[in-house]
């Protein structure tokens, strides 16, 4: 609020500051449980706009018996009762200032739940828990002739119990056996090179103890991980991602400053349907203590307008992507008449997703060839439980398509700016983004064991929409993209067909530039493109790379039915051979010239295929 009054002969403005409360008055200080007393002192100022609760700095426990709960929907996790020591809601410019502070977990908790806010600041501090939600484990020993190893593992750190040849790791209350595993090498603090030769069937795997700390595994192994690697587990669905560190619905003008996150059983940060996000500073990583993150992305993004802005920010040893951003499709059970259609939020991990609301734009589109066909708006949606709902629209198409259908949301896409951020020794790739907002990834160092960059959409699996219209990738830095083998491209912009999909008439994806970046590779792979119309790949620098294995694993740039491609100006050097440049007969109007260190190998596959 402003205040005006005469000063003398001037003309004196006076600002109304925000209210700063010391969570110190309200009995929230180190060295007990702070939560049912953050939770009272959150309700209380619930109507009041443009309060900031500051933190004197220190480490605050927060355990779940006394957390507010209830079920939430958690986009990308496992619904259920969530107990909340943040529980933000309906709030009007309220900033958590933690002053350096370490928030410390001890339990299935979301650490903050942000639903309809409008204007939050959450600022320095940092997210942990007491224990972590996956395992690591370091090989002390490997046979790789019986494809067993002996392992160590402090169960101060890591709790297990171990009867009738099965082990079970306890964490709160929650007992797993070994699930989903990778192998991490603790020189580069990165998933190992090929780590898929060394994952285990932890079904068929017989545990012997052999002391206090150590044990032999045997049976499971694809092959023995080598010695001084360390084999990380983390759970099977629907107990591994229960606890996200932020979870943000339906809120807007949100900015994370000067925030790191440790730990999280799920991801980072996951954010639904708000409006303007901004990243600085913030940081998702390991502590010394552990070589493992978050249990998923660092940070994701589903549904969400306005912009998205990440930067100076640092995301490494998640066991998933860095960022991803994507609308969603929602398959159509049922076309009911009256402009109504029945539709099934088909993957278990968007139930309960907010497709959208009365005014949306929204597209119909065949889920044969996932290329929309009519657009219309929305007038009502009747929600009948988490997985179904009835959507009723203003108008359809006089002649609607009978085959599969689905829909996706219009309005709801944001754009992305992703710069000068560093993403590394992560499983699984440094970014995913589907949005036809305008997408600028720039001034980025990217090093991730899949592909750096992907642009995919797909209407079967994820049900992950957004086919892009408008994306400038320039001046990154891709370091040893792929480590994981098998064609794992700094870029790859292709949707994802079943065996059942098929190519339409249209191309997919739209206007996409990859220019003046630097590629340190060892494998040769540049970018895969499927379905793209607009395609600029140029002042692009490849140099060999001896920090892994060299690998011939195919052509350096391959298009398939693409058109209005562009590359030129591109350099490699240091490798055995010129790079290829490959195309399948369905692309046309590609241009290339003057690209030192590669050639062109044209329609290749495709007479590979007549012959």
């Amino acid at each position: 609020m402003k205040n005006l009054f005469i000063c003398g002969f001037a003309l004196c403005t006076v600002l109304a500051e925000a209210r700063v409360v010391n969570v110190a008055d309200h009995g929230i200080v180190p060295g007990k449980d702070a939560t049912y007393a953050l939770n009272r002192l959150i309700e209380s100022v619930q109507n009041e706009p443009d309060v900031t609760l500051s933190f004197p700095k220190g480490q605050y426990d927060f355990h779940p018996e006394n957390a507010l709960g209830m079920h939430r929907a958690v986009a990308n996790h496992d619904n259920g009762l969530k107990r909340m020591a943040f529980p933000l809601f309906n709030h009007k410019n309220i900033t958590i200032d933690g002053g350096g502070s370490t928030f410390m977990f001890h339990g299935h908790m979301i650490p903050f739940t942000i639903e309809s806010v409008q204007g939050i600041t959450l600022k320095n501090f940092s997210i942990d828990w007491i224990r972590s939600f996956h395992d690591e484990m370091l090989i002390v020993e490997s046979n790789a002739k019986d494809k067993s190893v002996v392992v160590e593992c402090d169960p101060s750190v890591y709790p297990y119990t171990i009867k009738g040849g099965k082990i079970l790791f306890h964490r709160y209350k929650q007992d797993d056996p070994i699930g989903s595993n990778m192998v991490f090498d603790p020189e580069t603090r990165a998933p190992i090179y090929n780590t898929r030769l060394y994952t285990i069937n932890g079904k068929n795997a017989k545990i012997t103890p052999i002391s206090k700390t150590t044990f032999k595994i045997e049976k499971g192994f694809k092959n023995a991980p080598p010695v001084g690697s360390i084999l990380v587990t983390y759970g099977n669905h629907p107990t591994s991602r229960l606890c996200p560190a932020i979870h943000v619905t339906n809120s807007k003008d949100l900015k994370i400053k000067n925030v790191t996150v440790y730990e999280a059983g799920g991801m980072g940060l996951i954010v639904e349907r708000t409006d303007n996000i901004t990243l600085d500073g913030m940081k998702v990583t390991s502590t010394k203590e552990r070589i493992v993150s978050t249990r998923a992305d660092a940070t994701h993004f589903i549904g969400c307008k306005g912009t998205i802005k990440v930067e100076n920010c640092l995301f490494e040893h998640m066991l998933d992507d860095a960022i991803n951003v994507h609308g969603a499709y929602v398959p159509v059970t049922e076309y009911l008449g009256n402009n109504e259609f029945l539709c099934d939020i088909s993957h278990f991990q968007q139930w309960g997703l907010t497709f959208g609301e009365p005014g949306d734009k929204i597209a119909i589109l065949s889920r044969e060839t996932i290329l929309p066909f009519y657009e219309t708006t929305v007038k009502n949606i009747k929600v009948l439980n988490e997985h179904r709902f009835v959507l009723t629209v203003t108008d359809v198409p006089a002649n609607l398509s009978k085959g599969p259908l689905s829909v996706e949301n219009l309005s709801w896409y944001p754009d992305l700016v992703f710069r000068k951020n560093i993403v590394r020794e992560n499983r699984a790739r440094s970014i995913l983004v589907t949005t036809k907002g305008k997408v600028l990834i720039e001034d980025n160092y990217l090093s991730s064991q899949m592909h750096g960059i992907l642009i995919e959409g797909d209407n079967n699996k994820w049900y992950e929409s957004g086919a892009v219209q408008d994306v400038t990738i320039r001046n990154n830095e891709f370091v040893n993209i792929g480590y994981a083998v098998s064609e794992r491209y700094p870029l790859l912009a292709s949707p994802l067909f079943t065996a059942n999909q098929r190519m339409g008439e249209g191309r997919y994806h739209r206007n996409i530039d990859f220019v003046d970046n630097t590629i340190k590779s060892f494998n040769g792979l540049l970018v895969k493109a499927c379905s793209v119309k607009g395609l600029n790949i140029s002042g692009n620098k490849m140099v060999f790379s001896t920090d892994y294995p060299k690998a011939d694993e195919g052509e350096a740039i391959v298009l398939e039915y693409c058109d209005d491609v562009t590359i030129k100006k591109n350099k490699a050097a240091g490798f055995d051979n010129p790079l290829e440049v490959s195309k399948t007969a369905d692309t046309s109007n590609v241009k290339i010239e003057r690209n030192p260190g590669f050639k062109s190998q044209t329609d290749r596959k495709l007479q590979a295929a007549l012959n």
